[in-house]
């Protein structure tokens, strides 16, 4: 087992190009990956990677061991789900992830009851609202809130979710209240900014048809909640979906602008690699999730669901 668990660490290493980046991934800390390495060389009598303290590099023998590793990982993911797959009862860790907000209050809570429901996975969960990749990251499952695009993952859908534009009540009586689309350039808009976001244009529905606008604004952050918080305090407008501003819609504390130009739904659907045969714990979970998610959201607001 021990030489099995330092072959994933070399093939993490060797895959997000450093040894930090591999115990970020695998929850190692950069000692623990150093001295897996070193363990796995001295099984071997071979050095297998050139280190430095930016970056790794294979040598030739470790370039023959990686693709010798793939396989025998490969091959060890496909029995241990076979027997599961026979056995009925999924086991494992199963690595998730999910944007914080949506993570922390919806997520967060099904957890203990898909383990009440298979106690031998052990659920990792990552929050993170930069859409991580799930190889790169070796993830296990994603939920994303998103508009979807062409790719390599299997994606099943939940829903389309209902998004609205929605400030406070003091920012409005400061600020004035947007009457088209076009007027937000003129506004606050708070805005989820990060490495690839593409949320600092919003798109709406105009009267021609979708208008996507470039908005701008003082703040922006790469935490959904703090964006929230922010607009309760009357910062600006925020751009939610429905059912994570519902509470404060219906106390007031944030009211809805432009309900004739709502933006644009995004798809909330749980993702997950393609696979020659699907682990048992992944079929488990995201059943589970595709059943729960659902009437949870509705539970929350009767429209949060398209």
């Amino acid at each position: 087992m021990a030489l099995l668990e330092n072959m994933r660490v070399f093939v993490r290493v060797v895959d997000l190009g450093s040894l930090s980046a591999a115990g970020r991934s695998l929850r190692l800390s950069p000692a623990v990956v150093s001295h897996r390495l070193q363990s796995l060389e001295e099984h071997l009598n071979a050095r297998l990677l050139n280190r430095t303290t930016r970056q790794v590099q294979l040598t030739e023998a470790g370039q023959v061991f990686y693709e010798h590793c793939q396989e025998v990982l490969d091959a060890a993911e496909r029995a241990e789900s076979s027997v599961a797959a026979i056995g009925g009862a999924p086991a494992g860790s199963l690595r998730v992830t999910a944007p914080l907000g949506f993570g922390r209050q919806v997520l967060a809570p099904l957890v203990p009851k898909f383990r009440e429901a298979h106690p031998l996975v052990d659920v990792r969960l990552r929050l993170s609202d930069h859409m991580l990749d799930l190889l790169r990251e070796a993830v296990d499952v994603a939920i994303r809130m998103a508009v979807l695009r062409d790719s390599s993952l299997v994606v099943r859908r939940v829903g389309e979710l209902r998004r609205v534009l929605c400030a406070a009540p003091s920012y409005l009586e400061e600020k004035g209240t947007p009457a088209r689309p076009e007027d937000l350039l003129d506004h606050h808009c708070l805005l989820l900014r990060f490495p690839g976001s593409q949320q600092y244009h919003w798109t709406l529905q105009g009267e021609g048809g979708p208008m996507t606008l470039p908005v701008s604004g003082r703040f922006d952050a790469d935490d959904g909640d703090v964006l929230t918080q922010w607009a309760v305090e009357g910062q600006g407008i925020v751009l939610k979906p429905l059912w994570e501003v519902a509470g404060h819609l219906e106390s007031g504390a944030l009211r809805t602008i432009l309900p004739d130009n709502p933006p644009e739904p995004v798809s909330l659907a749980v993702l997950y690699p393609h696979r020659n045969l699907l682990p048992a714990k992944v079929r488990a979970f995201t059943d589970f999730l595709v059943d729960h998610l659902r009437a949870d959201l509705t539970r929350r607001h009767p429209d949060a669901l398209f």
